[in-house]
């Protein structure tokens, strides 16, 4: 399992993901579920990806492939981003199909791979979708601006208390990572190398504001410990349940 989340904001579009694929008891491994595709001062676009790792692999193969040998579809060439989202659905369901049925090598196990898409097209305001593994997709709501893949009930709660249209990116970036080491601590398929990226509303670069923590970076450890002490501070200031117990006497 893992975890990966994006953020629609007015100021642009911040994305998120942990790279963990395998937390056994003598092995972990890493591996990156952000993926970005551009086209200075025209496109940026970056596919988050959870589930099936082997299907979410070769799913990103075939847009490669069709990059570079410009075979029907071409997300470079794309006039909307729903379009690219219909794209990377049947790419999906299409890998899915290859282990479906009584005659696949692996029938009965689960291909499902699920996606977000976020971006921007010259001439078009940014756009965040969530591509589900039956191929459709839906877009972030007003009311709450973020998608969630993967491990996704642990980190919903701060994003929900957090999280506004209008809210500043950097504090975006950082309730995204909080969100993050939520998940990490309450469910052990989920870990670092955490990647985070925040896209800025019509620059169309592909030097988007990023970076990488890994499991002992200073910055990760700092939130951690501030998050726990802040929050223990918050319960401990809560109002006293004495009133409630006179009243029931």
């Amino acid at each position: 399992m893992t975890y990966c989340l994006a953020i629609a904001l007015d100021e642009g579009l911040v994305f998120c993901s942990d790279s963990r694929t395998n937390a056994g008891a003598d092995r972990v491994s890493t591996y990156s579920k952000m993926h970005r595709f551009s086209v200075p001062y025209d496109r940026s676009l970056v596919l988050l990806s959870a589930g099936n790792l082997a299907t979410s692999q070769a799913v990103v193969s075939q847009i490669q492939r069709d990059l570079e040998e410009d075979n029907g579809f071409n997300i470079l060439e794309a006039r909307y981003v729903s379009e690219i989202a219909d794209y990377v659905g049947k790419l999906s369901v299409r890998e899915q199909a290859k282990h479906s049925g009584d005659n696949a090598p692996l029938a009965g196990f689960d291909a499902g791979a699920t996606f977000i898409l976020g971006g921007q097209i010259k001439g078009h305001a940014p756009e965040l979708y969530m591509i589900y593994p039956e191929g459709n997709h839906i877009t972030a709501s007003e009311q709450h601006p973020y998608l969630q893949i993967g491990e996704t009930k642990y980190g919903k709660p701060i994003l929900d208390r957090i999280i506004r249209r209008n809210t500043p990116y950097a504090t975006a970036m950082r309730c995204a990572l909080v969100s993050m080491d939520s998940t990490i601590r309450s469910n052990a398929t989920v870990g670092p190398p955490l990647e985070c990226l925040f896209y800025k509303t019509d620059s169309l670069q592909p030097q988007a504001q990023y970076f990488k923590l890994d499991e002992h970076h200073p910055y990760l450890a700092l939130l951690r410990q501030s998050w726990d002490d802040n929050i223990r501070q918050a319960f401990d200031n809560l109002p006293s349940l004495n009133e409630v117990f006179a009243k029931e006497q």
